[in-house]
């Protein structure tokens, strides 16, 4: 079973949205003592939002970003949180399809595999926001990743060594660049956000998600050197974490290893 009918891809991405809603609600209330229970308000006006002012994305844009009574601007991050998130579930579902009809092992991917995501994407625009990788979610990726490596559907197993070896094998180096510099370099939360990648995606798919890392932020940082002038310098602090995320996005559902870049630099030279 290699593909499965649109209403369903729908249904899919609608309750990833959902979530992704809900995780928008983490990321804002986390570290700032409210719970994430109780009704949903405009951070304006104080006023408890109706349930269709909650529909993830649509109310968004039907409401033309703003707030219905005060006319505020609602932040872009709602709607982009909730439509990345729907997608997540969309690709990591797609992704395992061939799984089927083996329904348990199917799960068994599909289930963690959304949850560590969930987690990434909490810690992508947490980190965007607070220039800080909390340590909670963090360290859930880290424990999870490596906790799969151990349980499978069938039980207890022991991994490839150096499936094992990568959460430490990864961080390591950059650990060293932290403990010379005294973090003026990279952050500690980006070092253990490296080890929960080792751990998710083993030496060759880990490796490659770091090395992307660092090319897109090289990319990106330029651009913003050029594009605001001095008003960004190259002591001006930017997240780093975002850009892991997304290196371990494109690794993950490319299913890019080291080997498959080093090619890269085999073919163009």
């Amino acid at each position: 079973m290699n593909s499965f009918p649109f209403i369903v891809q729908l249904i899919i991405f609608l309750f990833g949205a959902i979530i992704g809603s809900f995780l928008n609600v983490v990321i804002y209330r986390y570290n700032t003592g409210r719970t994430l229970g109780g009704r949903s308000i405009c951070m304006s006006c104080g006023k408890t939002l109706r349930w269709f002012e909650l529909i993830p994305v649509i109310s968004w844009v039907v409401q033309a970003g703003k707030c219905v009574r005060c006319r505020s601007i609602i932040p872009f991050q709602y709607p982009l949180v909730e439509f990345v998130t729907g997608l997540l579930f969309l690709g990591i579902v797609r992704m395992y399809i061939g799984l089927l009809p083996n329904i348990p092992l199917f799960l068994w991917f599909v289930v963690p595999s959304i949850f560590l995501w969930c987690v990434l994407a909490v810690i992508a625009v947490y980190d965007i926001r607070h220039k800080i990788i909390p340590d909670l979610f963090v360290y859930l990726f880290i424990v999870i990743s490596a906790l799969l490596l151990f349980i499978t559907p069938d039980g207890f197993f022991m991994p490839d060594m150096w499936d094992f070896l990568a959460g430490f094998i990864i961080p390591l180096p950059f650990a060293l660049l932290w403990y010379a510099t005294g973090g003026r370099v990279i952050g500690f939360g980006d070092i253990k956000l490296m080890m929960g990648i080792g751990f998710f995606l083993g030496l060759g798919m880990g490796i490659a998600a770091v090395m992307l890392a660092f090319w897109i932020g090289a990319i990106i940082g330029v651009f913003l050197l050029l594009a605001h002038g001095k008003d960004v310098t190259m002591k001006t602090q930017i997240p780093f974490g975002p850009f892991l995320i997304l290196g371990i996005a494109i690794a993950y559902f490319c299913q890019l290893s080291f080997l498959d870049i080093a090619s890269w630099f085999t073919f163009f030279t």
